[in-house]
């Protein structure tokens, strides 16, 4: 219910999530496009920290674990959930032509990001790819506390989804 990603394929862009706050979306995002997946990888923002965009720090961040900053494409709009980030996300997207786009975004998110981004835009063709993370642990989030807490908030999130809430 929470995991639906796949391997990567070529694409138009790779858009990486915003929410992990860790760098391990980035890294993912940053690698697939210096693999040559896509040649511009679009960190979309959530919102601002001390003054800069999620997207800068993101952006930033892989910059110094060694990625070209010319790969990368800064965004600025203000987004408190997926649905609101996929809203501004897939205008871009369209603006820029996009046909076929990998999104990045931790594995427990992939199912209701791609439900959201799909329902939005389903004349793109989206592939997600999953990142682990700590507490998800490769599917046994159930050993930490703070497994179970991003468990629990992406579940909740996954039935307010299906209810409209």
């Amino acid at each position: 219910m929470l995991e639906a990603d796949g391997p990567p394929v070529k694409a138009d862009a790779i858009v990486v999530l915003s929410g992990d706050g860790k760098g391990s979306r980035m890294l993912r995002g940053a690698e697939l496009g210096k693999e040559g997946y896509a040649p511009v990888v679009i960190a979309s923002n959530g919102g601002d920290r001390y003054a800069r965009t999620d997207s800068a720090l993101a952006i930033e961040f892989a910059v110094t674990h060694g990625f070209p900053a010319s790969l990368f494409l800064e965004t600025s709009w203000k987004a408190s959930s997926t649905l609101e980030e996929a809203r501004n996300t897939v205008a871009l997207l369209r603006a820029r032509g996009v046909r076929k786009v990998l999104i990045v975004t931790s594995v427990w998110h992939t199912a209701r990001a791609g439900r959201i981004y799909r329902g939005l835009a389903p004349d793109l063709d989206i592939h997600l790819v999953g990142v682990n993370d700590r507490d998800w642990d490769h599917g046994n989030w159930w050993r930490s506390r703070e497994g179970k807490k991003e468990f629990l908030l992406e579940f909740t999130k996954t039935i307010t989804g299906y209810l409209h809430i």
